[in-house]
C-alpha cells in the first residue's frame, strides 16, 4: 500500500495545559534512565568494554546521563567488517521493505516523542521547544526518506532507442561511517543514518561523545522497529581512537559527517587516500558549519527585523550552524537596531531548559563555553562594544548570557571565524551593496538572509548572496525537511541538501543495464 502524501510533523503548542503536563510527564519518566550504563553493538553482539565514555547534563555538570562502553581500535575495524558482511544481504532487500522499517519507526517516535524531546534537554540542554523541533525533525528524516526511497525504486526516466531494452536503476554503495553533531543529536544523527539505511548501505554509526544517550535511543528504536542486526552498528568512542580507523579503512565506501570544519577537512583528506586492497574512491558527505549573517536594510520592517535576528542569533544557545552570528546593518537605522536587539536579548532568560520559563540553556560543555568567553573577550579587545551580556549567567551549569557586540568590524575575529554559542556581532555598513560584500567575506556559505521591503535590493541579493539556504524577512534558523532542503558552500561542506530530494543520490549509484532485443 502506497504511503500517504508527505507533510511535516506539527511542533507542539506548549501553551495547552495537557502538553505542557506529557511533556513534564516525559521528564520523569527519561530522569530515570539516566545513569546506566550502555555497551556499544556490532551486529548482533552487545560488547562491554573497560574505557568507558560519560555523558553529563550541561546543566549540572555532575548529573551523569549515562555510561557508555568504548570502542577500541580493534571493535572498530570488527564494526565495518560486520557491516560489510551484513551489506551483501541487506543491499538486496525491497526498497519497498526498507522504507517500512523507516515508517515504522517514525510511528514509534511519534508515540513516545515527548521522551526523545526530554533526553534531548537532559543531554544536550535544548529548551522545550528547541527539543521538540529536533525530535519533529526526526520524524520528518525517517517519514520523507522512506517515500524517496519508493521515488528512486520507480522505474526511471530515459529515452527510448529502436532494438533495446534499457533501464537505469540506483543501487546501494555499500558500507557507511555516519559521524553526527550532538547539536541535533536526535534529528541530524537519524536523517544521515535513515537515508544511508534506505538507501540500502549498511552503516557503522559513531555517535558524538557529548550525545551518545541520543545516540543509543535512536539505534535502540530501530531494532525496535524490527532493523536486521548488523544493519546498523552502534560503536562510541573518540575521533582519535576509533574515528580515523573507520574512515581509513579499505571496506568504508563512504563517510557521512556534520561537525566542525577542521574535522571535515581531516576526514576529507583521510577519505581521499586510497589504502591497500580497497576498490573505490570513497564518498565524503559533509556539513561543516557557517558564519552566518543578516543584511539588514534601511528599507525594512525594523522591528521584524530585530525579532528574527534574535531568535536565529539564540535560539539553542546559538549552536547550530545556521545561527545568525552576524547582523551587518545600514547605517542609518544602525543606532536604533544595536538598541532593539539589546533590549530584547537582555529579556531572554537563561538556565535550566527542563524549566520551560528558561529560553537558553547551558552550552554543551566546559571547554565550549571557555572557548566562547574567550571569543567575546577577544571581540571587545579588537574594539567590539559589549551592548549586552559578555559573562556566564548563574547556574553550576555550562551558562552563558546572551550577548551582543556592536561596532565590530568586517574583519574582526568575531566576525569572521564560527563561534559556536550565544554571541552575535553587530556590523555597521554604508548601504545595502556593501551589506552584500561583507555578508559573502567569510569561507562559509551555509545560511544567510536579508531584511528589505525594495524589491530590487531583494532580487540582487537572490543572485549574489553566496549561501546554501537564502532567507528574506525571516529568520534564518528553522529549516523544514521537504521544504528547504539544507546544505552550504564553500567552507560549510558538500552541499547536501539534507531533506531534498537530491539527499539520496549521495548514498547511491545509478547502474544502466541495455539489453538488445529483436
Amino acid at each position: 500500500m502506497a504511503p500517504t502524501p508527505y507533510k511535516n510533523e506539527p511542533l507542539t503548542d506548549f501553551t495547552t495545559p495537557a502538553n505542557r503536563k506529557a511533556m513534564q510527564k516525559a521528564l520523569a519518566v527519561v530522569a530515570k534512565e539516566l545513569g546506566k550504563e550502555f555497551p556499544l553493538v556490532i551486529g548482533a553482539e552487545e560488547i562491554t568494554t573497560t574505557d568507558k565514555l560519560y555523558s553529563y547534563n550541561p546543566s549540572h555538570p555532575s548529573a551523569i546521563i549515562g555510561i557508555f562502553s568504548k570502542a577500541t581500535p580493534e571493535l572498530a575495524v570488527r564494526a565495518i567488517e560486520t557491516a560489510a558482511k551484513k551489506f551483501e544481504e541487506w543491499k538486496f532487500v525491497a526498497p519497498a521493505k526498507r522504507a517500512e522499517y523507516l515508517f515504522k519507526a517514525a510511528k514509534l517516535m511519534r508515540k513516545r516523542k515527548h521522551e526523545f524531546s526530554a533526553a534531548l534537554t537532559y543531554e544536550v540542554g535544548k529548551s522545550w521547544a528547541e527539543a521538540d523541533a529536533d525530535t519533529a525533525e526526526a520524524i520528518d528524516f525517517l517519514e520523507y526518506y522512506g517515500r524517496e526511497m519508493l521515488r528512486y525504486a520507480q522505474k526511471q526516466p530515459i529515452v527510448k532507442v529502436a532494438g533495446e531494452k534499457n533501464e537505469l536503476v540506483y543501487i546501494p554503495l555499500g558500507v557507511g561511517v555516519v559521524v553526527p553533531p550532538w547539536n541535533f543529536a536526535l534529528a541530524i544523527l537519524a536523517g544521515m543514518t535513515a537515508a544511508a539505511v534506505v538507501a540500502g548501505n549498511t552503516v557503522v554509526l559513531k555517535p558524538s561523545s557529548d550525545s551518545p544517550f541520543l545516540g543509543v535511543k535512536f539505534f535502540n528504536l530501530m531494532r525496535e522497529a524490527g532493523l536486521p542486526a548488523g544493519v546498523i552498528n552502534f560503536v562510541p568512542g573518540s575521533g582519535a581512537a576509533v574515528g580515523d580507523v573507520l574512515v581509513s579503512n579499505p571496506l568504508t565506501r563512504f563517510v557521512s559527517f556534520t561537525g566542525s570544519k577542521e574535522v571535515g577537512i581531516h576526514i576529507n583528506e583521510l577519505a581521499a587516500k586510497v589504502q591497500p586492497g580497497q576498490k573505490w574512491l570513497k564518498r565524503v558527505v559533509a556539513e561543516m558549519g557557517g558564519k552566518d549573517g543578516i543584511v539588514i536594510d534601511d528599507q525594512c520592517d525594523l522591528d521584524g527585523a530585530v525579532s528574527a535576528t534574535v531568535a536565529s542569533a539564540f535560539g539553542f544557545q546559538g549552536q547550530k550552524c545556521s545561527a545568525a552570528s552576524r547582523a551587518i546593518v545600514v547605517e542609518k537605522v544602525y543606532d536604533a537596531f544595536v538598541a532593539k536587539v539589546a533590549e530584547k536579548t537582555k529579556a531572554l532568560a537563561v538556565g535550566d531548559p527542563a524549566d520551560p520559563a528558561n529560553y537558553m540553556g547551558p552550552v554543551v560543555n566546559k571547554g565550549s563555553m571557555e572557548k566562547i568567553l574567550q571569543y567575546i573577550e577577544t571581540g571587545v579587545k579588537e574594539g567590539g562594544r559589549c551592548v549586552a551580556g559578555g559573562t556566564r549567567a548563574e547556574g553550576d551549569g555550562f551558562f552563558i548570557a546572551p550577548t551582543v557586540i556592536a561596532d565590530v568590524k568586517p574583519t574582526d575575529t568575531i566576525a569572521l571565524e564560527e563561534i559556536f554559542g550565544p554571541v552575535l556581532a553587530i556590523i555597521k555598513v554604508k548601504n545595502f551593496d556593501e551589506g552584500l560584500d561583507v555578508a559573502n567575506n567569510t569561507e562559509f556559505g551555509l545560511t544567510g538572509g536579508v531584511w528589505t521591503n525594495n524589491a530590487k535590493k531583494a532580487e540582487k541579493a537572490k543572485r549574489t548572496f553566496h549561501v546554501g539556504n537564502f532567507y528574506i524577512n525571516r529568520k534564518i534558523t528553522g529549516a523544514f525537511v521537504g521544504v528547504h532542503p539544507f546544505g552550504g558552500f564553500n567552507m560549510s561542506g558538500t552541499d547536501s541538501k539534507a531533506g531534498g530530494r537530491d539527499y539520496l543520490l549521495l548514498f547511491m549509484q545509478a547502474k544502466l543495464i541495455s539489453e538488445k532485443i529483436k
